[in-house]
């Protein structure tokens, strides 16, 4: 288990990877951008990338407007 920062929340959970994190948190196959310890993370690289205890995780959707 590790507590982690997402979007300004603690949370702990129980995953190794920054794909399992947005599982975890029902993003499924939703279109977001990805950025851990302030590093953008593109989606290919979810699954490699590791989660650890006390990391800051952001999760941003794309917004439409004008």
């Amino acid at each position: 288990m590790a507590t982690v920062t997402v979007n300004n929340e603690k949370r702990t959970i129980a995953v190794s990877t920054l794909l399992e994190l947005l599982e975890v948190l029902d993003y499924g196959e939703a279109v977001v951008a990805t950025a851990v310890n302030g590093n953008f993370v593109p989606q290919t690289m979810r699954v490699e990338t590791l989660i650890s205890d006390g990391d800051n995780v952001e999760i941003l959707a794309p917004m439409q407007g004008g």
